[in-house]
């Protein structure tokens, strides 16, 4: 009973001791416990009087709480800077909040903060170098990256006027678009370009050819080792030395008995051209086929090209047939029926 007794008196003196206790609010944003004068606790027990001079010699902390702006810069504008639920403001508005409240709810300065600069510098400084890079460049392509006709275009500006085959369609070298509509079958151009490119392919990475001094190649070409190099000089080197000068043409009529005249004809150089590579696809189609694939083909062809390069393809035998046939006829041009024939059309 003694001690129920004294554990009720305790309970009441210790809620009468927290009611006499008030929480105030500092000007500086902190708070502090402080006895009211006119409450005071009733007389207790010993326990009770031990835990309130316990709790009265206990020094309370004043925290000073930072300003929201000044949090806000130093951690960087961050766009989230509440760590919960944000406090409700009362209906009145921000007059009647606490002093420390209300200047934490102003709006942050608006101050740049330290990494926002560092980021308009490394931008700034990114850009300066992919201009010097692109200046790089052009110099690597031979331009002068200050010259105003060449500023801001890569290959510069085309000299006027226009040369009259400066078109789309005489974009590639003269003669991989004439082999190129060689190889064509069909109307398909897109076939034969692939030939195309497999064949320059094969070109460049096969083995050097061994020059023939029987047969050389044309006057003022690259030596044989250099050609992989190059495979479209390869490929104009190739036809170039096995074209025909002439062509042999039959006019009727020109001699008696029904017998026809033979003559020989200049040819032009796409002329020349066409008729070479002629014979190289007339040598590759009697060719028996390796196997089946898209890639049969154009490997058939960059086999005749370097047979041609190294002297062991029958179409030297057919040029060689040609030139003597020239020879052979060439007195036939000062036939008299001829002549006025050919005087005519003029």
């Amino acid at each position: 009973m003694l001690a129920s007794s004294r554990h009720k008196s305790a309970k009441n003196g210790n809620r009468d001791l927290l009611e006499a206790l008030k929480l105030s609010i500092d000007q500086n944003g902190g708070f502090s416990l402080h006895r009211t004068r006119d409450a005071m606790p009733p007389p207790a027990g010993l326990r009770t009087a031990v835990r309130a001079l316990a709790i009265r010699s206990r020094p309370l902390v004043q925290c000073q709480r930072q300003p929201r702006g000044v949090a806000i810069v130093s951690r960087g504008f961050a766009e989230d800077t509440t760590t919960g639920v944000p406090p409700r403001l009362p209906e009145k508005g921000a007059d009647s909040l606490p002093p420390s409240m209300a200047r934490s709810s102003q709006p942050p300065s608006s101050s740049p903060s330290p990494q926002t600069a560092e980021g308009a510098v490394a931008s700034s400084s990114s850009s300066r170098n992919e201009e010097a890079l692109k200046q790089l460049e052009m110099v690597a392509y031979g331009l002068n990256p200050y010259d105003p006709q060449v500023e801001g275009h890569k290959y510069g500006l085309p000299d006027l006027p226009l040369h009259s085959q400066a078109h789309m369609k005489h974009r590639y070298h003269p003669v991989v678009a004439q082999v190129t509509n060689l190889l064509m079958r069909d109307g398909k151009l897109s076939k034969a370009q692939r030939h195309m490119s497999m064949i320059l392919n094969f070109l460049r990475t096969w083995p050097p050819p061994k020059a023939n001094p029987a047969r050389p190649l044309l006057p003022g070409s690259p030596p044989p080792s250099h050609l992989p190099l190059d495979p479209v000089v390869y490929l104009t080197v190739a036809i170039d030395s096995v074209a025909p000068l002439i062509r042999i043409r039959s006019y009727r009529g020109m001699i008696g008995g029904g017998a026809s005249l033979e003559v020989p004809m200049p040819l032009a150089a796409r002329q020349r051209r066409r008729v070479a590579f002629q014979w190289i696809l007339d040598v590759v189609n009697k060719k028996k086929s390796k196997g089946s694939g898209r890639t049969t083909f154009a490997h058939r062809v960059a086999e005749e090209i370097v047979a041609v390069v190294e002297g062991r393809s029958s179409v030297w035998d057919k040029r060689q047939q040609v030139h003597k046939q020239g020879t052979t006829a060439r007195a036939n041009l000062n036939n008299p029926q001829l002549v006025r024939k050919l005087a005519g059309k003029r």
